[in-house]
Parts: C-alpha cells; sequence; structure tokens
C-alpha cells in the first residue's frame, strides 16, 4: 500500500510537470501516448486507491463531475471593473491627472484586455484551492469544477509562492477550437455560437465539466492579491507569478508593456489596434495601469473602479445596410434559422449580403423589422450579426415584425421545446427540404462519397418521385433514369456504379451518413467501435449509451429518439437489405504499430489516395488531425503540399515523411 502512494505521488508530479511544460511553456516532454498511459495508470491506481488521490489530481483535467448548483463565494478583495474610454484623448486625460494627483515619476504598465470571462483563483499552500467568476464585484460563483479542466492553470504552483493568495485574469475560447466547435455543430445541424466571449462564459457554467474539458478553454492571469507579498510593483510580479507555474502575458509577445510616458502608451494602443487581427484569441481594447503598488493605495478607488487604471475599448468595425427582407431556412434536422437579406455591404474585407438572426427571440430583442436600417458587425470577426436597429431611419410605414409560424417549405405548425431557442418542424418524413437534405448529408464526402451524385441530382430525383429516403437510391434502375432532361447513358451508368460502390463503405461512415442528430463523424466512429453492430446500438438504454466515451446526455437521448420511429428502423433494414455495412468489420490487417502517434496527411500520393493513407493509420492504431500542432507526431507529406504546413511542421519540428517512409513504418 505505501508502494501505491508514493506511484500515485510520482505520478501526479511527473503528469504535474509536463501539464505546465506543454501548456504554459509550448515545450513537449513526452508524446501523447507516454502521458495517456501514465494518466491511465494514475486513474487506475486512484479509483483502487482512493485514499490517497489528491483533490488536485492531473485525472481532473478531463472533466465529468458535475454540479447540481454554483455556489455562490463572497469575493475576499471586491472584483471591480475598470473604467472604459474610447478616445485617445481620455487617456491623455488619465495620464496627465495621475501626474497631478501623485507629483511623481510614473511608471504604467500596458496589458492586452482580452475579450473573455474574469475569474479569480485561490492558492493555499500552493494548490488550486478554488475558482470564482466575477459575479456582481461582491460575490461570484464557484466554478472550480469547471476551471481545473483548463490545462495552462496550475493545480499545484512551483518555486517561491506565498501560503495564500489570489490571482485575477481572464478566461477565453481560443478562435481555433471556437471556429472547431461551430465547425461541428454545422455539420450536426445545430445552431451556430455567436461569439467566443458568451461561449466561454457559458462553458464555464455549464454542469458538466466535461463540456469544459473537451471546448478547450485558455487563460491569462496577470492580477495577485494576498497578504505579506513583497514585490512592490506590478510588473515584476506579474513576471514573478510566471515562476510559479502560471501561464502569463510575457514581454516576448508584446502582450505587456512597460513604459514612463504617454508616447509609449499610446505606442501600444496605435499596435495592438492593428496587429488584433493576427492574434489566436479575441481583445476588445487595451488597459493602462499605474505600475507601484504605493501610488496604486496613495491614488485609491472610486465605487466602481480604481483611480490608477483605465481601459482603451477599440472601436469594433460596423457598418450600416438595409435589411430588405428576413427570410428562414430549413435544416435537415427541421431546425428553423432565420436569416436577414441585407443590402451588399463590405465589411472586414469582405462583402456581406446577409446575417443571422439565430432565433425569434434574438429578433424580439432587437425589435427589427423588414425595411429597417441596421448596424452590422462580424461577431468573433466570424459570423456577421446585426447589433442594433437606427429608429431615426425607420420608414413610416414600418410595420411590426411577426416570427413564421408554420413551415416555409411544407407549411406544418411549428413547435418549440422547452429550453430551446429554435423553432423546429417536425414534419420530418413530409418535409421536402428535410428529406433532401437528410440525402444530400448521406451521399456527402464525409459520409458515403457516392460518385455521380450532387445536391442538385437529388433534389431532382425527389421532383420526379422517385427517392424519399437514402433506402431508395439503391433500388434506382437505368430505365428510371435515362428520360430524366441532362442525364445522359455515361452519368447514369456512373451514378448507379457510385451507389453500388457505396455498399462497401464501413460501418462508421454509415452510421454518420444516417445524419442522426449530434451524431458526427466523430461520435459515429466512437459508437460503432464500442457496439460493432447497428443493433447493439439500437438495443442499448440510456445508461448503456452515455457509459460510451464522449457520449453525453444529449447524443444518447437523440439516438432513442431516432430508433424509436418506425420509418427510420424500417429505412435501416431496407438498406441492409441492399447490402450497406451495419456490422464493423473484422480487419485481420489491423495492428497496434501507430498507437499513441498523431499524423497529419498533406498533398497527392502515388499508392494510396489521402481518404486510404489515413485509414491505413487508423487501422494500425494511429490519430488522423487535420491541423499540426505540438501534439503531432508526424507530417506525412505527398506532391503539392500547402507550404504553411511545411513551414509549421518546420517551426513545430515535426518529423516529416514520405509516402514510402509510412509503408515502411507500418511494415
Amino acid at each position: 500500500m505505501t508502494n501505491s502512494k508514493q506511484r500515485i505521488d510520482e505520478l501526479t508530479k511527473s503528469l504535474q510537470e509536463y501539464n505546465y511544460q506543454y501548456y504554459v511553456m509550448d515545450n513537449s516532454l513526452v508524446s501523447d501516448f507516454e502521458f495517456d498511459t501514465l494518466l491511465k495508470e494514475l486513474q487506475a491506481l486512484e479509483e483502487k486507491f482512493p485514499e490517497f488521490a489528491s483533490e488536485n489530481s492531473p485525472t481532473k483535467r478531463v472533466g465529468g463531475d458535475v454540479t447540481k448548483k454554483f455556489e455562490q463565494v463572497i469575493h475576499r478583495y471586491p472584483m471591480l471593473s475598470l473604467s472604459n474610454s474610447y478616445s485617445k484623448e481620455e487617456i491623455i486625460d488619465f495620464e496627465t491627472r495621475i501626474k497631478k494627483l501623485t507629483n511623481d515619476d510614473i511608471e504604467y504598465v500596458c496589458e492586452l484586455k482580452y475579450d473573455g470571462v474574469a475569474i479569480g483563483i485561490q492558492y493555499i499552500d500552493g494548490k488550486f484551492y478554488q475558482a470564482v467568476t466575477r459575479g456582481d464585484g461582491t460575490k461570484g460563483e464557484n466554478v472550480s469544477t469547471n476551471v481545473k479542466t483548463i490545462k495552462s492553470i496550475p493545480l499545484k504552483l512551483r518555486g517561491d509562492y506565498p501560503q495564500d493568495f489570489e490571482i485575477r485574469g481572464e478566461i477565453f475560447f481560443p478562435l481555433k477550437n471556437f471556429e472547431r466547435l461551430n465547425k461541428t455543430r454545422f455539420e450536426n445541424d445545430e445552431p451556430l455560437y455567436a461569439n467566443p466571449r458568451n461561449t466561454a462564459s457559458g462553458t464555464l457554467k455549464s454542469l458538466d465539466s466535461s463540456i469544459a474539458a473537451e471546448r478547450g478553454l485558455d487563460c491569462f492571469l496577470y492580477g495577485i492579491y494576498g497578504e505579506n507579498i513583497e514585490i512592490d510593483n506590478h510588473f515584476d510580479l506579474v513576471k514573478k507569478a510566471g515562476e510559479w507555474g502560471f501561464k502569463i502575458p510575457k514581454e516576448e509577445t508584446k502582450y505587456i508593456k512597460k513604459t514612463s510616458n504617454i508616447d509609449g502608451i499610446l505606442d501600444f494602443i496605435d499596435f495592438w489596434d492593428v496587429e488584433r487581427k493576427n492574434l489566436p484569441f479575441e481583445i476588445d481594447g487595451v488597459v493602462i495601469k499605474v505600475n507601484s503598488y504605493d501610488n496604486q493605495n496613495r491614488l485609491g478607488y472610486t465605487a466602481k473602479s480604481p483611480r490608477w487604471a483605465i481601459s482603451y475599448k477599440f472601436k469594433t468595425e460596423r457598418v450600416s445596410t438595409l435589411l430588405e427582407k428576413v427570410t428562414y431556412q430549413v435544416g435537415r434536422t427541421g431546425a428553423i434559422t432565420p436569416v436577414a437579406n441585407l443590402t451588399p455591404v463590405q465589411l472586414g474585407g469582405t462583402t456581406v449580403k446577409r446575417a443571422s438572426l439565430h432565433n425569434a427571440d434574438i429578433i424580439e430583442k432587437l425589435e427589427v423589422r423588414e425595411g429597417d436600417t441596421v448596424f452590422v458587425e462580424k461577431g468573433g470577426e466570424i459570423i456577421p450579426k446585426i447589433i442594433s436597429v437606427d429608429i431615426d431611419k425607420r420608414p413610416s410605414d414600418s410595420k411590426p415584425f411577426h416570427y413564421i409560424t408554420n413551415c416555409p417549405d411544407c407549411g406544418s405548425l411549428l413547435q418549440r421545446q422547452e429550453g430551446e431557442a429554435n423553432h423546429y418542424c417536425v414534419n420530418d418524413t413530409g418535409c421536402p427540404v428535410q428529406i433532401t437534405g437528410r440525402i444530400q448529408h448521406y451521399i456527402s464526402r464525409k459520409a458515403m462519397n457516392i460518385d455521380g451524385l450532387g445536391t442538385e441530382t437529388i433534389e431532382v430525383l425527389f421532383e420526379q418521385g422517385l427517392i424519399k429516403n437514402p433506402a431508395d437510391l439503391y433500388e434506382l434502375t437505368f430505365d428510371q433514369l435515362i428520360p430524366i432532361e441532362r442525364m445522359a447513358e455515361k452519368s447514369v451508368n456512373n451514378m448507379l456504379a457510385g451507389i453500388e460502390a457505396s455498399k462497401q463503405i464501413p460501418f462508421e461512415k454509415v452510421l454518420f451518413a444516417l445524419g442522426i442528430r449530434f451524431v458526427g463523424d466523430t461520435v459515429a466512429k466512437k459508437l460503432a467501435r464500442h457496439f460493432v453492430s447497428i443493433e447493439a446500438i439500437m438495443n442499448a438504454d440510456f445508461e448503456t449509451l452515455i457509459e460510451v466515451d464522449e457520449i453525453g446526455d444529449r447524443i444518447a437521448q437523440s439516438l432513442i429518439e431516432y430508433f424509436g420511429i418506425h420509418e427510420n428502423v424500417e429505412m435501416i433494414n431496407r438498406l441492409k437489405s441492399h447490402g450497406l455495412q451495419f456490422e464493423l468489420a473484422h480487419n485481420e490487417d489491423a495492428t497496434d504499430k501507430l498507437k499513441g502517434l498523431v499524423f497529419v496527411v498533406s498533398g497527392v500520393f502515388d499508392k494510396f489516395s489521402r481518404d486510404e493513407l489515413k485509414k491505413s493509420i487508423e487501422d494500425n492504431g494511429g490519430k488522423v488531425s487535420s491541423s499540426i500542432s505540438g501534439k503531432t507526431n508526424y507530417l506525412v507529406a505527398g506532391d503539392n503540399m500547402g507550404p504553411a504546413k511545411l513551414k509549421k511542421a518546420e517551426k513545430l519540428d515535426v518529423k516529416i515523411i514520405s509516402e514510402t517512409d509510412f509503408i515502411a513504418l507500418i511494415g
């Protein structure tokens, strides 16, 4: 038992060091495989000997704890907001006022104003104690369970840290991770999130910490509060916090700067007003603080904010244009999305013609009407959105806007379930757009990838009454297709050959192709590999489903609802009768030679197609990633590979191999 405790302590210490090096110092000491192996060993030991498990164990990073309600916590030090300014004149006035009040040579610290969620984290004896949101400035919510999943936040400190202190900063959603989340939601026909900041806030308030863990939030920490802290200025204390293991803004990245005059402050503002577009996260301005704590204390506070600090907010690029008409899109799952059709206008280097209005609540909140002049921004630099209406320009004959009550495609009465933001058309077996949308998803490249079939052809076949669901594709004949306009003999034969070839597509892709809500390609792989056959998935109850890695309540409920519909089961039985793969094939060539290794595939190859190469990697236990990161072990490079990937691989010292090298790797 003593040996078990010793091993738990060793593993905890090692994994904490690997986490710190990778997420704070951008330095990979071990491979993903080695890290995961050690983490699994620690999890197993902690389950067997829970009395030896640390409350701040690295196993807490993966999430999974469920919080019923967030505890309210009173801040030991009030969490005040900064006063905002929108002009350089106000910054000049601030600096002049500071000089008059202190009669001293003043140093200032300039920092980025991260567009995220303010957080205060308390450490006692070098260990993570609790994390609390700003709330109303006097009290906030204890979100410790979710914050522990953020890998750049240390659970145990290093060096000569104070015995009891609080560090504050900003939790944010990296743009790459936010875009990946929205891409997944788009593929699953879910409403897209509007911007990273609100999504970060919602993620921190999630009751299931596994959601926070999988989304990949990040954090910069820079404000230290406590007793008996010997360093007398903000800039040096931030640097010291870096020695304790915190991810801090550093001089070399230009995220923080010390200056002694107004010119230095204005230079910092001008630099980041341009360069903010190149950051991997969002900022909405910069913050200027008096550096000396003695001077901060002399200057004091107003009721709402410190007198020794001010924020300068960048002007968000905004344009006005006419909202000509609101139309509605019907997704393949029946979700209704209102779309503002605009008079074309330039915004952020692109022409904007449409903006999502998201749902009925957003329209009501904006009080928007057709014919209004509206102000448009790019939410999160990604999705154009209407942020307000120019009431002064509203036409005299303007009429209040009424959200539709019936499906714009089939006329069915729309429904809105409790807790859902969107209205839905529930006529899934009779709504033409839903029917064609599901079949178009079925034939798409990431699903069945059927040659000779495109989205327009699907619409034509539906209009001709030849198809109503994917199973109908396998009963099409040459004689049915050849009379259709623009259907030549060669194109008909290609289409039928493509449909026939799709019978060999593996089970996990067939499962994804069915278009079950929330079941993207990654989830489909997880389900296929866990259950092996469609029958096992169909017969699984809620508890059995949520035991599968990455399968949460929503996915489990969606699966149960899908297989509870008679028409869906009947379609699957028809597909099975036509020879589709509904069972995971036993691959006799499968090995674990590449287990724990992450590959990126780029370019054109001689012996493999890219999909075949990716499948070979997975068949041999490896993982395929779409982008190069510090976790990538190999870049398999073919002809015509993009120069950006090559440059990034070289920068991160990722091993670059050819197709021949890969074949040698798998023997």
